[in-house]
């Protein structure tokens, strides 16, 4: 009897362990097996590029982010480069003397285009770029010209002088209009004046010039760790498609962000999105 309570008792426990417990995050690969953080960081560590898709408030992510920052670093040294969607490409410079230790934060964040997450989300990757020394590439395409191709479509670009087109991929940039983010986005309804043809390639020449600037700025024996929306790779498209057209031979690794309200496992709709899932409860707070 008294081994049976006993029993009881911890059983009792182990359910309420389970039920207690709130883990942040899961992750997945993408056939949606459970892998651990490790197993991510060793096929980064065997990887050119690295392309990890956040949610834009999303904490977890941005958690992940600097510690998988911190933990290349650690193995490669300055083999790590860093890039991100939420530097233009008109603030290389600046971003580069800030960088460098030649201008002070309150120069650097008067000039910048700064999101106004900069301070929780991204402040500390370029911190940690500033305190060891790494090369952090400003990838996106200025705002300006994105608008320019949502009205005029890449022709557009043609207008541009040679200062302006050093911003940008090279033209004309290569365009699948069948891709299916790029389609999906051409059919979108409730969106007056915004679904012409030209609405999916101003996202286009967002990831164009994404890839355009990742591969420019790759060495050999290199990892080019890249922060963006997960729009931006999912699914192998947007940012992969793009490098894929310059070249096929560079072993790229994709992440991906997602929110369910149970992450156990993965849900359907998640499989195959990248090459590794972080599944986050959908009742995470948010930065903003």
């Amino acid at each position: 009897m008294k081994s049976l309570l006993v029993s009881l008792l911890i059983l009792c426990a182990s359910i309420h362990i389970v039920h207690g417990n709130k883990p942040a995050y899961a992750l997945f690969d993408k056939d949606g097996a459970p892998v651990n953080y490790f197993m991510l960081l060793e096929n980064a560590l065997a990887s050119d590029v690295v392309l990890f898709g956040e949610l834009h408030n999303n904490p977890i992510a941005h958690w992940l982010q600097i510690e998988l920052t911190r933990d290349l670093f650690e193995q490669a040294g300055h083999r790590l480069v860093l890039g991100a969607e939420m530097f233009e490409t008109d603030n290389q410079l600046l971003l580069d003397e800030y960088v460098g230790g030649l201008i002070a934060e309150r120069n650097f964040r008067a000039e910048a285009k700064l999101w106004t997450n900069y301070d929780t989300d991204y402040r500390p990757l370029v911190e940690f770029a500033r305190e060891n020394q790494l090369r952090f590439i400003a990838t996106n395409i200025p705002r300006r010209y994105a608008a320019l191709v949502s009205r005029e479509g890449f022709e557009g670009l043609e207008m541009l002088d040679p200062d302006a087109r050093g911003l940008i991929p090279p033209l004309p940039v290569p365009y699948d209009p069948e891709l299916p983010g790029y389609r999906a986005m051409l059919e979108m309804g409730g969106m007056p004046g915004h679904t012409n043809e030209n609405f999916p390639k101003a996202q286009a020449i967002k990831d164009a010039t994404m890839a355009h600037f990742i591969y420019q700025n790759m060495t050999g024996d290199g990892i080019f760790l890249h922060f963006h929306g997960t729009y931006h790779s999912n699914n192998y498209e947007g940012i992969v498609w793009y490098l894929r057209q310059i070249s096929n031979r560079m072993l790229l690794m994709t992440i991906s962000t997602v929110e369910q309200d149970d992450i156990s496992q993965l849900e359907e709709e998640y499989l195959g999105q990248s090459d590794f899932i972080i599944a986050v409860p959908s009742t995470m707070t948010k930065t903003y």
